[in-house]
């Protein structure tokens, strides 16, 4: 049977930690400590046995994502069999660029997006170089349509709502030999999604869902609005599917430097993990 991994390259919101221009407790923690730091939100699919992986979201830390995965799995200089976007934020897809000529210079690695998505690929600048030159050769993602990638490996596009300005936004079902895992990044609300949270987490073995912020608290203390930028909070996130936990694993993924799940006494953390849920860490693996 086909060994199956999925290797979590990033779990931060889209600007990492530290944050530029924030000098908050968590980001002076990062700053100080780089075992502290954490990279943009960002997931591999790695098949061991044909020595192959695929990604999903090229971040702004893909040159360190990758070089952390090729020296883990021993694949160094190999790159990505095809990747898949989320949505056109600014953490999941301006690592694209180190695939142009102006670094890498690959050629016709199959990207699988959204007709918005695409459409900002292939006519703005600087993006379309990458479809003009060749470096990237774009494939149609369609919601709820099943990509395979290997026997018994598939991934299944979910579109979600969160604030499409440049293009629509999906999670992905991500189907190994024997799990089943549920990654929704970016959402606005669960209460505006066409599908309940807790009926589609139900049908999963693991869950790697938005945990922007823990609550409104969090952009207050650093002088943002919540209004501008909606995400679940954690704390919605647990009341809503916390009879699930035993039965599903969830992790929660994409944190927002000013999380207070982030600091370092832990104390929000330890109640997270108190209530049965987990947080993400970079490099850990799950085996599908």
């Amino acid at each position: 049977m086909t060994e199956v991994i999925l290797n979590v390259l990033g779990t931060a919101q889209d600007a990492g930690l530290p944050h530029p221009n924030c000098f908050c407790e968590n980001c002076l923690e990062a700053i100080e400590n780089l075992g502290f730091k954490r990279l943009a939100a960002s997931l591999a699919i790695v098949l061991p046995e044909t020595n192959s992986w695929h990604l999903i979201d090229a971040t702004p830390d893909l040159k360190e994502q990758m070089m952390n995965l090729q020296m883990k799995y021993k694949m160094q200089g190999q790159l990505m069999e095809t990747i898949f976007l989320t949505h056109a934020h600014l953490g999941h897809y301006p690592g694209l660029l180190f695939l142009g000529r102006e670094a890498i210079g690959a050629k016709n690695i199959p990207l699988f997006a959204g007709s918005q998505m695409q459409n900002l690929l292939k006519k703005q600048a600087p993006w379309h170089l990458l479809t003009d030159l060749e470096n990237i050769k774009l494939q149609q993602l369609n919601d709820g349509q099943t990509v395979n990638l290997a026997s018994a490996v598939s991934i299944t596009p979910i579109e979600v709502l969160h604030r499409n300005e440049f293009s629509e936004t999906f999670g992905f079902w991500i189907q190994g030999p024997n799990k089943k895992v549920l990654y929704i990044p970016d959402i606005d609300q669960w209460t505006e999604w066409n599908q309940d949270i807790y009926d589609v987490c139900q049908k999963a073995d693991i869950c790697l869902l938005d945990s922007t912020f823990y609550s409104t608290d969090d952009l207050e203390k650093i002088g943002r609005s919540y209004g501008e930028i909606p995400h679940p909070l954690m704390t919605e996130t647990m009341e809503r599917l916390q009879d699930l936990t035993g039965q599903t694993d969830i992790y929660f993924t994409h944190l927002n430097h000013s999380n207070p799940t982030l600091n370092s006494n832990r104390i929000i953390r330890e109640k997270i993990e108190a209530k049965g849920f987990y947080i993400a860490e970079e490099m850990m693996t799950f085996t599908l």
